[in-house]
């Protein structure tokens, strides 16, 4: 094995990630899966992450699957007790799983408020809380949250999905400081607009696909396989001295001017 090989590989490591049965979950479990983690895949659908594991097994990739819905608490600790129990501690974290729930400021329903940042902030907490106590136990370990240009930049119509991101953002900063002092790392992965089945009505409506691509400085939207380059990074031995950062992997959309 290379250098450059070593450096990024992930064998022998474990990683959980949720919200992976289908779109940028599925991308990042594959990403670490294909780098040599022991990947434990979890999400609420069961029907889609059956598909994923059934996927992931046809081509010979060490994946494990529970089914879990994480804005349940009782729920969520039975997915740190399973996985526990079967994987042991984890050598990654990566806090994909999230909701949003589009809707004009003046008509937002306070549910949809509760239930974004119950699964776009509260559960990052509740897991990097429980699996990073186990990887200060044993001194390494990286946890990777999914953020979102939305944590930088303001959108129409979407109050708690962006001020749950902008939360997260600064979330990993504390938990970077917290958990630093054990070899624990933590960052976050920010996403542009991305081709997925929760973008899939943008997509489809011609202007709002041109105008997003415009809004970028590669002219596209991105794949879900653009995100694999940046998940192996935290997750390895390359990004052994970065901690309470973001990476936006947005095709140039918040670097972009006039």
């Amino acid at each position: 094995m290379s250098y450059l090989d070593q450096l990024f590989s992930l064998e022998g490591k474990s990683a959980l990630v949720t919200g992976a049965g289908r779109g940028l979950g599925y991308a990042l479990a594959e990403a670490l899966l294909n780098a040599g983690a022991a990947v434990t895949i979890t999400g609420s659908n069961a029907e889609r992450l059956e598909k994923a594991y059934q996927s992931f097994q046809s081509q010979g990739l060490p994946v494990a699957h529970c089914c879990y819905d994480l804005s349940d608490s009782g729920q969520l600790e039975d997915l740190v007790t399973e996985v526990s129990r079967t994987q042991g501690a984890m050598d990654v974290l990566v806090n994909n799983a999230g909701v949003t729930y589009p809707h004009p400021l003046s008509e937002y329903p306070t549910e949809d408020w509760q239930r974004t940042l119950r699964m776009n902030l509260e559960v990052p907490f509740e897991l990097s809380k429980r699996f990073g106590t186990m990887m200060m136990e044993r001194q390494r370990g990286s946890i990777i949250n999914v953020t979102s240009i939305g944590a930088e930049v303001g959108f129409p119509d979407n109050p708690a999905y962006q001020a749950a991101k902008g939360g997260l953002k600064q979330l990993t900063r504390a938990l970077a400081y917290d958990l630093g002092k054990s070899s624990v790392r933590v960052n976050n992965i920010g996403p542009g607009y991305f081709r997925t089945d929760m973008s899939e009505a943008s997509w489809n409506d011609p202007q709002r696909r041109s105008q997003r691509s415009q809004r970028t400085i590669l002219g596209r939207w991105g794949e879900p396989s653009d995100l694999a380059g940046a998940a192996v990074f935290l997750a390895s031995d390359a990004s052994s001295y970065m901690t309470g950062q973001s990476i936006y992997v947005d095709g140039g959309w918040l670097a972009q001017g006039m």
